[in-house]
């Protein structure tokens, strides 16, 4: 009875706390990448912080009540310790972690106390935060990278594996708390890496470089912006006052690993998983050391990754072998200027070289080589370099400085791109034809650059603790792709009675196989331009509540290929509130809870595809029965079916008549309430509740009949009518289900008039996205003996839009997807969205088996998303959502609703390791990896396109994606010396 009344008085508190002070947000610090110490001493009592390791020393001023903080303290281990007057001392050695505070008490206090329980609970922080340091890392089997480290924290999920494919982390991103998988901030060592163009991409350090992650999916305070789902920020290794280093290699062979796989029709309207030859062998070696170049002032840390992966690849027509052995390096200096003036400076390297090598087969799924079709090389990555200042300049005043510059190449060369692409999609599986080796082809120059710099400031008066910063970042887009050989030719099959996207309808009885040609080409040089500032006020209302009230204003500007800004966004406001009840004084128990508001930025991408210079056409052909004899093998063109469908016409808008001049950039509000519990024995139990609502969607509307046929309706005379209509016509950035503001020439005079076209007339719903989730988790604290990790989240992501990017069709136009474009293609668009995983159990832990060895497991558990049918759209909303093809929700001439065709099956990925470090060899690791022990092959994702056109069914409908599927078992081994 005692504790659930305690409970009920935590909550309600923690409510009342929001509701009366309107104030929240978490105790953030100089963007995660340091951390800090708080407590309690006598009055009088001169408190010492030090971390002689790194030559860090605080003296921080204790308080009238006795309460201290020192912030912005590098991650490390740090001892404290509290002189009183008659001359005896404590002490307290403590371990600061990046984005988290730790407590170091000097007080009796007459308290509960937990026997036998070492857990810490962060009471001065409300964020929803996961914090994984690399020795963590080490005794867990996990792959080797930023995605799947974001993946062990409770309410992220894989994304599609379609999303992100032309980026180098080649689909492998993540979502977060219900957000699509471009919605979320990447930053290492405070510096912001994401790639903005479609933010599915993103700059890393080599895997032995990271000294910590943290994902916070939730609840982050207004020292962050550009972000709905969440933030993943690293913090690499760092040099100390001892020499340091080792070296290490990692051999994932193929050989070890599950076969290879091809989805093949079953005869009953299914798919089976059946092995072909293929697979990747990796091999990866690192060489690192750190340690002082001048002592007690400058410390060092370097590293330097040698990796050579190989892949074989046997498709249905073609093979390829992919071949990468781009080096990658990790520089971070530390110089103590003085004891009050840190001076920091990061360098790392993420370039990466995919080198593919492209055959005709012999046979289908076979090694046989026929005709050799070369060998591409797709570029991504780049180099970036941070510096940071950071500056005591006062015990209670504390000011850093940041400013970086990070690059992104995604350039290509493709011996082939005057090859057009040649696709046989009459029959499954698909059958390519023709010397294509690349579907889009960048240009050579393609990259990405941004330059950013922040100011913080923090200050600490008695109770309060006000922080403030601004910040400014500059993101240059050079950009350009094109379909190899210029188009595409699709050959498909055309029942009798059928009606293809531009309306042609085959009244010739019988069917006949025809040819959809689409011609496409972009680019330009483009510049986004965002920046922000912010306030914040932790105010320790009494020794156990602490309040936080957090502001923030952004501001968004992007401009066209000439240079002209088309969108610009000021001053929006994004308040957080929230609180921490320390509910017993001892940190064992936390209730906490907050609101906050979450601006995202208008990417690149948006200008390239809006603003640019763009062609996109298609045409339909009867196919003739013939190809050119020629390397092309170009199907013959027959009568033309239909005209030609239009999206752009190459050339650039003029700005003023592409977007809203009141546009509202895309945002949600977030709500969350929980409790942390430490109990017996190093363990703590949390339980969370995490509501999102998306309040604001910005997409492009093309819908201008319904804008003309307001305006014939009301006043406007027949020719106004018809340029508002094509004013809108042409697609135009706005606000779906808001009224719409057009520039418009509305007499042919050059002179543009703003008109005001209401969302009744565009016929569209206000977008939708909810996430609503209650998490629980279970955690035991390494104590050299084992750990444990445990988390089960309840999940319902729904609504009309998935956000920035269109999961269920794989395309990762940020900002400017297909959704919107005519109210026909969002005709039962709600339902559970495409990231919803109702459960998803996490588990993971180590455990010291001896001295020498020590074994560790992790355990996946989920179940399956959302199955759709798409197809031609056969209603009479409007006459041009047809002529996207298989993208409405109705399929088969019947309207459908998102999800209405069920769900995939559940996902269960076992991983399991062994580590031997021998005790008569100091310093050596010895460890094996089993990924996937089961060898599951769970299907993640399928083509959800069930027709070609009106009456004729998509032979391909159902297969699974094959690079969307669960990874085959692979072992890891690692040989390591460490001195």
């Amino acid at each position: 009875m005692f504790r659930k009344t305690l409970l009920v008085r935590a909550l309600a508190a923690s409510f009342g706390a929001v509701a009366v002070s309107m104030a929240v947000a978490p105790s953030a610090f100089a963007q995660q990448s340091t951390g800090s110490i708080n407590g309690r001493a006598a009055k009088g009592d001169v408190v010492t912080v030090e971390n002689k390791t790194i030559g860090i020393t605080r003296t921080p001023q204790v308080d009238a009540n006795g309460a201290y903080v020192v912030s912005q303290l590098p991650a490390g281990t740090y001892t404290v310790t509290a002189k009183k007057a008659d001359g005896t001392t404590s002490t307290r050695t403590v371990e600061v972690l990046p984005g988290q505070g730790t407590s170091a008490d000097f007080l009796e206090l007459a308290r509960v106390v937990v026997v036998g329980s070492s857990s810490t609970i962060d009471t001065k922080s409300t964020e929803s935060a996961t914090l994984i340091t690399k020795a963590e890392l080490d005794r867990i089997p996990v792959a080797h990278d930023t995605t799947s480290i974001t993946l062990l924290a409770p309410g992220a999920t894989l994304g599609d594996g379609r999303i992100g494919q032309t980026s180098s982390r080649g689909g492998n991103v993540a979502s977060l708390g219900g957000a699509s998988p471009a919605e979320n901030a990447y930053y290492i060592n405070g510096f912001n890496v994401t790639n903005i163009v479609n933010g599915v991409a993103f700059n890393s350090i080599p895997y032995e470089g990271i000294a910590s992650q943290q994902v916070k999916t939730g609840g982050y305070g207004a020292e962050y912006g550009r972000s709905l789902g969440g933030v993943i920020s690293v913090n690499t290794k760092r040099g100390t006052d001892e020499w340091h280093g080792g070296a290490n290699v990692i051999y994932t062979p193929k050989s070890l690993r599950g076969s290879s796989v091809y989805a093949a029709p079953d005869g009953n309207g299914g798919w089976d998983l059946v092995n072909r030859p293929g697979g990747t062998t990796n091999l990866t070696s690192n060489v690192w050391a750190g340690g002082p170049l001048i002592k007690d002032t400058l410390y060092g840390f370097a590293l330097v990754q040698g990796a050579s992966v190989k892949t074989n690849t046997y498709g249905n027509t073609q093979q390829t072998e992919l071949k990468n052995d781009t080096p990658q390096y990790l520089v971070k200096l530390d110089w103590n200027l003085n004891k009050n003036n840190l001076i920091e400076f990061t360098a790392f390297s993420d370039k990466s070289k995919d080198k593919i090598h492209t055959w005709n087969s012999t046979g289908a799924y076979e090694t046989g080589r026929a005709s050799d079709l070369g060998i591409d090389t797709f570029t991504a990555g780049g180099e970036t370099y941070i510096g940071k200042w950071t500056s005591v300049i006062t015990d209670n005043f504390t000011v850093s400085g940041l400013y970086g510059v990070g690059k992104y190449d995604r350039s290509s060369v493709v011996p082939s791109s005057d090859c057009p692409i040649v696709q046989d999609r009459r029959t499954a599986p698909t059958q390519a034809l023709g010397c294509s080796t690349a579907t889009t082809i960048s240009i050579p120059n393609a990259n990405d650059k941004r330059e950013a710099w922040r100011l913080d400031a923090e200050w600490t008066l008695g109770k309060h603790t006000i922080r403030g910063g601004l910040d400014s970042e500059k993101y240059t887009t050079v950009d350009g792709t094109v379909y190899s050989g210029g188009e595409y030719f699709f050959l498909r099959r055309l029942n009798a009675g059928s009606r293809l996207a531009n309306g042609y309808v085959n009244t010739t009885g019988s069917a006949f196989d025809y040819i959809e040609n689409r011609h496409y080409s972009n680019g330009g040089k483009f510049l986004t331009e965002n920046s922000a500032w912010y306030l914040e006020d932790n105010f320790q209302v009494t020794p156990n509540v602490l309040l936080n009230i957090g502001l923030r204003n952004e501001s968004f500007t992007n401009k066209n290929a000439e240079g002209t800004p088309f969108v610009k966004v000021k001053n929006t406001w994004a308040p957080r509130l929230g609180a921490s009840w320390d509910v017993s004084g001892n940190s064992d128990l936390k209730v906490y809870s907050n609101y906050g508001r979450y601006y995202i930025p208008v990417y690149a991408n948006t200008n390239v595809r809006l603003s640019g210079l763009q062609t996109d056409y298609r045409e339909y052909f009867q196919f003739d029965g013939t190809f050119t004899p020629d390397q092309y093998v170009i199907p013959g063109k027959g009568a033309q079916l239909g005209g030609r469908v239009t999206n752009s016409d190459g050339t650039a808008p003029d700005p003023r008549t592409v977007v809203d001049p009141n546009l509202k950039p895309m945002y949600q509000d977030e709500f969350i309430l929980g409790f942390q519990k430490a109990i017996q024995d190093k363990w703590t139990f949390g339980m969370k509740y995490t509501h999102r609502n998306l309040k604001s969607a910005m997409d492009d509307i093309c819908y201008g009949d319904g804008a003309a046929a307001w305006a014939a309706a009301n006043g406007y005379s027949a020719s106004q009518a018809t340029n508002i209509g094509a004013s809108i016509d042409h697609c135009f950035l706005a606000n779906p289900g808001r009224d719409l503001t057009a520039n418009v020439d509305l007499d042919d005079t050059g002179v543009l008039t703003a008109v005001t076209v209401p969302a009744s007339a565009l016929k569209f719903e206000k977008p939708k996205r909810t996430y609503d989730a209650l998490e629980f988790t279970l955690e035991r604290a390494w104590d050299k003996k084992w750990s444990f990790y445990m988390s089960y989240v309840l999940a319902f992501s729904k609504g009309n839009t998935e956000g920035y990017v269109k999961s269920d069709i794989g395309q990762d136009d940020a900002g400017i997807s297909q959704d919107w474009d005519y109210p026909g293609l969002m005709e039962g668009a709600s339902g559970y969205l495409p990231n919803d995983r109702r459960h998803t159990i996490k588990a993971f832990g180590s455990f010291a088996a001896t001295p020498e060895w020590r074994l560790g497991a992790s355990i996946l558990v989920q179940s399956g998303r959302p199955k759709n049918c798409f197809g031609v759209y056969d209603g009479a909303t409007d006459q041009v959502s047809a002529l996207y093809g298989a993208a409405s929700f109705y399929c088969g001439g019947v309207l459908g609703s998102r999800g209405d065709r069920g769900r995939l099956g559940w996902i269960t990925d076992v991983n399991v390791q062994a580590t031997y470090t021998p005790t008569w060899l100091k310093g050596a690791t010895f460890s094996v990896d089993v990924l996937n022990v089961f060898n599951r092959r769970g299907v993640r994702v399928i083509n959800e396109a069930g027709e070609q056109a009106v009456g004729s069914p998509d032979p391909t409908y159902g297969q699974p994606v094959l690079n969307s599927l669960q990874a085959a078992r692979s072992v890891r081994l690692l040989a390591q010396y460490e001195f």
